[in-house]
């Protein structure tokens, strides 16, 4: 008989008594929302591209099967394995990186998707939670170890990732890789003189991006004088928002997807709000929320400083992605091709998300970090 107790040697029995339960639960309405809305919006454009009208359905529910098992299963590591998976996982990645810049596919401008073994795949959102691990650990063992260079290490990596991610170009996720990655520095005591120096830096190369890249001008200059076909796009999305109103037009009863191409991906935000109301926006804000606030108060009670600077990441670039998608749909900030974690259409989006909440869960699991103390 499976024993369930709290003094259980079980693995499972183990994993239920230690693992954040409101987080995973969060973790798994977000997932169950992203159907719901994917059933939604996901027909029309189905049917604009000959396709039958669930065909992005059936998808996207292979996919979260996908990701709960991934959660689940990195959630009952250890540090040591999470720590040496991210190694082994940041070296594969990378390589990704590098191929698809010669051999992937072009989309809007970009080279950011390349088809590996039939599976269209964008390396950027896997070493989004990959790199912040690797971060993590090179910042604890360099203020573990005096001779060990960690930071400036983590700082060459970044430097690689980025110039990779911008020759793609990818500038929202530079930016969003940045931020974060910018926030684990100055947690590992980055003197206030250095973080004021690369906030000044950072406004100089937005100013520089902006004039380098086409496709950044253009999405600035559509957010600040509102031309172009994402303009376009916006408009829709505002209108949908002010016909949802408070309890939303009904379910399938929404217009906005069958006008903007994107409406199970980049605009899914706008999709809920027109066919189930402001309602729905705020529980999706909400979720969204509850896991951040429980992680930065795990972090606040831990003295492991590799849990810290992963669990302030993790928790840090899920709350920010998640706010660019929702911001640029309300129009509040210049559009960017950034999927809602969990509940827009995608393999990467709904896998790199799994990834990371199972990262997250693994190193908050209570009493994780007094089993492994060793580097890993």
């Amino acid at each position: 008989m499976v024993s369930f107790s709290r003094h259980s040697h079980n693995a499972i029995a183990k994993w239920l008594w230690t693992v954040d339960k409101v987080v995973l639960f969060v973790a798994m309405a977000l997932l169950a929302i992203g159907i719901v809305l994917d059933i939604t919006a996901s027909p029309a454009v189905a049917r604009r591209i000959n396709v039958d009208d669930f065909w992005f359905v059936r998808k996207q529910v292979c996919y979260v099967i996908a990701s709960i098992a991934l959660i689940i299963g990195l959630s009952m590591l250890k540090l040591k394995t999470i720590r040496r998976l991210s190694i082994v996982g940041f070296i594969v990645v990378f390589g990704i990186l590098i191929l698809t810049l010669f051999f992937g596919f072009e989309t809007k401008g970009a080279r950011r998707w390349i088809s590996l073994a039939g599976f269209s795949m964008q390396a950027s959102e896997f070493m989004k939670p990959i790199f912040i691990i690797v971060t993590a650990w090179l910042l604890d063992c360099g203020k573990k170890y005096d001779y060990f260079p960690g930071m400036a290490i983590s700082i060459g990596l970044y430097g690689a990732i980025a110039l990779l991610l911008l020759l793609q170009p990818d500038v929202g996720m530079t930016l969003l890789v940045t931020a974060i990655f910018a926030l684990q520095l100055f947690l590992a005591g980055l003197p206030i003189m250095f973080v004021s120096i690369l906030a000044i830096a950072g406004v100089i190369v937005l100013f520089l991006l902006y004039f380098t890249f086409p496709h950044f001008h253009a999405r600035v200059d559509q957010f600040l004088y509102g031309s172009d076909e994402t303009s376009y796009q916006i408009n829709r999305a505002m209108e949908a928002f002010q016909n949802g109103n408070l309890v939303g037009r009904g379910p399938g009863e929404g217009t906005v997807k069958l006008h903007i191409p994107d409406a199970h991906t980049d605009f899914v935000f706008a999709v809920a709000g027109e066919e189930y109301g402001v309602w729905l926006c705020l529980i999706i804000i909400a979720l969204f929320t509850v896991i951040i606030l429980r992680t930065l108060r795990a972090s606040l009670k831990e003295t492991n400083l590799f849990v810290v600077y992963a669990e302030v990441g993790l928790a840090a670039s899920l709350g920010l992605q998640a706010f660019v998608n929702m911001a640029s749909s309300l129009h509040i900030i210049p559009t960017k091709g950034m999927t809602l974690p969990f509940i827009s259409y995608g393999g990467s989006s709904l896998l790199s998300g799994a990834i990371e909440i199972g990262m997250l869960l693994a190193i908050t699991r209570k009493n994780v970090s007094s089993e492994d103390k060793d580097l890993g």
